[in-house]
């Protein structure tokens, strides 16, 4: 199969998913595979970052796992640490069986007890995985330098068994929203790809593909209304999750179109601060207008 055709079927096996990608992340992707490079993906919360591991695993047939960053997170939570319980078990009950100790000592530092933590569980796998590694602009600068081993090489040094190396190279995707620099060296590990916001034909476009029994005109009148928005000044700016939860409630609202008084109460759906809730009010009747709503004032 020639590139052309590569990416036009992964294109449409992505859109069966109800991923709509431009021709920028279609090809991010596929050289990802050609070239079994991590993908670096930054953009603001809520573009659809995460979802394209989900996607990937699906498409790959392959397990999704997943390592949640948060400040603090070390190695011991991220790669391994041991089964202290069961080798406290094994010395118990190994006292009276006379072998040295230095033989216990090996075999209480096998891998079976050993626990698996999701970078070494990727690693370790024989089957085909997707790795996410989610949101590594939370954790602490100190933990990138655990990831690049593995990125570089596909391996992980345990000291007291020795280098692990992979049985089969993961999908590897990173998210960042950005809340701080990640480190270079990183970053020439991977291939990027920024996410913005949708524009205001492809959000009706994912919407569609999400939701397809959904009133078209209601589709296209909810993903002007996000797009004016998304003008606002905002402290937590509405992301796609949040048009698609604002999608489908309507729907289950059974409404077929959008009116001040029922934008106003069901504003929570897409706005998580009361600001925003605020400052969305306050605008509500111009921001219809410009989504072709006409609206009564009071």
């Amino acid at each position: 199969m020639n590139t052309k055709d590569a990416l036009q079927e992964l294109s449409d096996q992505l859109k069966g998913q109800g991923y709509i990608a431009d021709q920028r992340i279609v090809m991010t992707l596929h050289l990802a595979q050609l070239l079994q490079k991590p993908i670096l993906l930054e953009g603001p919360a809520g573009v659809g970052k995460t979802e394209i591991a989900k996607v990937l695993a699906v498409l790959q047939e392959a397990e999704l796992i997943r390592l949640q960053c948060y400040e603090g997170l070390d190695a011991s939570q991220a790669i391994y640490e041991w089964n202290y319980q069961r080798q406290l078990l094994y010395l118990k009950l190994s006292e009276q069986d006379g072998r040295p100790l230095a033989e216990k000592e090996a075999d209480l530092f096998s891998r079976d007890y050993l626990l698996e933590r999701p970078l070494l569980k990727a690693i370790s796998s024989a089957s085909p995985s997707v790795l996410l590694i989610d949101e590594l602009d939370r954790a602490d600068e100190e933990f990138e330098s655990f990831l690049l081993e593995m990125l570089s090489d596909w391996q992980i040094s345990i000291p007291e068994i020795g280098t692990i190396k992979a049985r089969q190279v993961p999908t590897v995707v990173i998210t960042s929203n950005r809340t701080r620099e990640l480190s270079d060296a990183l970053r020439r590990r991977c291939l990027y790809l920024w996410i913005d916001y949708p524009d205001q034909a492809k959000e009706l476009a994912i919407v569609r593909s999400r939701l397809p029994a959904i009133d078209r005109d209601l589709a296209a009148s909810i993903t002007h209304f996000m797009a004016s928005v998304r003008e606002q000044r905002l402290e937590k700016t509405p992301g796609i999750a949040e048009t698609l939860d604002w999608a489908t409630a309507l729907a289950a609202l059974h409404i077929d179109h959008l009116d001040q008084e029922t934008v106003a109460a069901t504003l929570g759906v897409i706005l998580k601060d009361w600001k925003d809730v605020r400052e969305v009010t306050d605008s509500l009747s111009e921001l219809l207008e410009r989504t072709g709503v006409k609206s009564k004032v009071g």
